[in-house]
């Protein structure tokens, strides 16, 4: 899409909704990722300026429980109406829009590399404070009120689990770490099906962090309906904690302090093994999302030389379940 043509389109949609003063300036491309693009711009009215970012879905095939754009946007909106601390969305595109799925939302300023959050010197006093407000911010997101959010996936565990051999069958790899894994889950599935509303891939480098901590929470399209000790549990992943396996919440915090922290928070009682089996869980799903990324490579999808170092990852993600399982930390 040329550029002169998205200023106006995006001008356009602000007037369709009765802003017909507004000015779109400064517009800049930030980055492309697997299913979106990233622009940023000025929105100036006559008395105001401000910088706002447009996510815009690129119609890449997604992951399988990927939310549309639409649907992010308006399960960000209801957050940010509820309180959590996220971006607040301006504007949730539609057909007449002419832009396809995409929503435009308030610019947070701030850092968002999870590996100069857990390394960088500026944000030493950042890490102290992030294990509590982590859990302050997941307790908030799981006793959101379930009314005003658009319709979302609510399936059971054992429904999860069976998307997600589907979607790893569909590679054709046999992977014996794999299947050990399948079978772990299999044989402690939670039987009871909760419905809280769980961010799905809240983690460090989802959320925006400046020297004081968190600042705000990002990237909505993995919500659910489900178990909220499945957000603690992916919070945990060492896949995310970039090379600070000695502190297993983000690289900067540890368990028991960031249970704890959740419960004061709000949170419900945190069983270990039941967070336990959810990272399981996550690290078994992140490691099909690398075998995704891998085989987009491989076929000629998305060659893109991303893919294949992700996908690579997938004997990262074979330790990861063996540690697990066997208990090590």
């Amino acid at each position: 899409m040329r550029h002169a043509e998205l200023v106006e389109q995006l001008a356009a949609a602000y007037r369709r909704r009765g802003n017909d003063g507004v000015q779109i300036t400064g517009l800049q491309r930030l980055s492309a990722g697997a299913s979106a693009e990233t622009w940023r711009f000025e929105r100036a009215g006559a008395t105001s300026r401000e910088p706002m970012i447009l996510q815009l879905f690129t119609g890449e095939k997604q992951f399988a429980a990927a939310l549309d754009k639409r649907t992010q946007g308006l399960v960000q909106q209801a957050a940010h109406a509820a309180g959590i601390d996220t971006p607040r969305v301006e504007l949730v595109l539609d057909a007449g829009d002419g832009l396809g799925e995409g929503f435009i939302s308030a610019f947070v300023a701030g850092e968002t590399l999870g590996q100069r959050i857990v390394r960088a010197p500026e944000f030493a006093g950042a890490r102290k404070a992030l294990t509590a407000q982590c859990a302050q911010a997941l307790a908030d997101i799981h006793r959101m009120d379930t009314g005003p959010l658009p319709p979302l996936p609510a399936l059971a565990p054992a429904e999860m689990l069976a998307r997600l051999r589907h979607a790893h069958d569909g590679f054709g790899q046999r992977l014996p770490v794999f299947e050990l894994a399948f079978a772990w889950l299999a044989e402690r599935s939670p039987t009871e099906h909760q419905r809280q509303l769980v961010h799905g891939d809240f983690r460090n480098g989802n959320f925006i962090v400046d020297e004081g901590g968190l600042v705000a929470v990002l990237d909505w399209e993995a919500a659910h309906l489900g178990d909220p000790l499945e957000d603690l549990g992916w919070m945990c992943m060492n896949a995310w904690r970039f090379g600070r396996i000695d502190r297993p919440v983000g690289g900067f915090g540890q368990r028991q302090a960031f249970y704890r922290a959740y419960e004061q928070a709000g949170g419900r009682p945190v069983d270990p093994e039941r967070v336990r089996y959810w990272e399981v869980f996550g690290t078994l799903r992140w490691g099909i999302i690398c075998e995704w990324f891998g085989n987009q490579f491989i076929t000629g999808e998305v060659p893109a030389i991303e893919r294949a170092a992700i996908g690579r990852r997938v004997a990262e993600v074979e330790l990861d379940l063996l540690d697990l399982i066997e208990g090590v930390e």
